[in-house]
């Protein structure tokens, strides 16, 4: 290195800007500014967005909470129970709710496991363009559309009667779109290294996905079935069209009468009288009770489940 390069190395140092050796010492006015400005928009949106849900929480456990804590809320029925009386409970409509939703899962959950299987791992060309279609459409579909089609289907085309199995085909078309739109983004989150190496193994595709991609995604699987049961399990439309209510115990789902909870609140929603408002409120307590339950469930199925690490 000669004395003209030491020179002019060190003109280049006296020259160059104080700090610019760290990139970024000098920090922009504006950008923080608008840095704390988005942080206290977003916590903003967050806050107006907690306010409906704590108001709703908090009016259905204050109205209705004090009926979850009767233990004949649990064990009776409202069969003889007139809106002037009070007493009795909803044991009938809880059974109700829970075998409808779990007849819907039991419907729903393989056809859409397979067809978010299909989407990912073999979908290609045209027909799984159309089945991608297909699931967009019933993602917008209303309850009431779906509850009509069954009702054409099943009512008017074969004749048979209005009864909770007809609900649970209802239920099924839309319970499915929200199963195969979740699984399908959980399996995509399966590193494809997973897949390649067991390829290399000489295992076959379908081993593969049955015993490496489907057990990697399984709590992501889980929360979308419980996604999807915590959608069908307040529905009303189909329920009012499909599956006539009853204050009785009854757990045929080919019986006709089939009481749950959200036909239970539909039944007495438009009553004056206290106590009938009063059991209105614990019927919507007791359906958030329940979905809370269950979530709580899939959580540790899901945490059970899972692959360990």
């Amino acid at each position: 290195m000669t004395a003209a390069d030491v020179t002019s190395g060190s003109n280049l140092n006296a020259t160059r800007p104080r700090g610019s050796d760290t990139g970024f010492t000098h920090r922009s006015h504006a950008r923080a500014l608008r840095n704390t400005l988005a942080r206290l928009v977003m916590w903003a949106a967050f806050a107006i967005a907690m306010v409906p849900l704590v108001w709703i929480l908090w009016s259905v456990i204050t109205k209705g909470g004090a009926l979850l804590l009767n233990s004949h809320w649990w064990t009776n029925s409202q069969r003889g129970i007139t809106n002037r009386m009070v007493g009795g409970g909803a044991v009938h409509a809880i059974e109700g709710t829970l075998i409808e939703a779990l007849a819907t899962a039991v419907m729903a959950t393989p056809i859409a496991v397979m067809t978010a299987i299909y989407l990912v791992e073999y979908g290609r060309g045209r027909l799984a363009r159309v089945v991608s279609f297909t699931v967009d459409i019933l993602t917008g579909i209303p309850s009431i559309v779906a509850a009509l089609f069954i009702y054409a289907v099943w009512v008017t085309t074969f004749g048979f009667q209005r009864v909770g199995f007809a609900v649970c085909l209802a239920l099924v078309l839309l319970m499915i779109p929200v199963v195969v739109r979740s699984t399908e983004e959980m399996l995509k989150l399966v590193p494809n290294e997973l897949r390649e190496a067991s390829y290399a193994l000489g295992v076959p595709k379908w081993k593969t996905i049955a015993r490496v991609v489907v057990p990697t995604a399984f709590s992501g699987i889980i929360t979308g079935i419980l996604l999807g049961l915590a959608r069908i399990m307040g529905e009303t439309a189909p329920l009012l069209i499909l599956g006539p209510y009853t204050k009785s115990i009854a757990t045929d789902l080919f019986g006709g009468l089939m009481p749950t909870l959200p036909t239970m609140i539909n039944q007495d929603r438009t009553e004056v009288l206290q106590p009938a408002v009063d059991r209105v409120w614990g019927a919507a307590a007791t359906l958030i009770l329940l979905i809370l339950l269950l979530n709580i469930a899939g959580r540790v199925i899901s945490r059970l489940g899972a692959p360990k690490t």
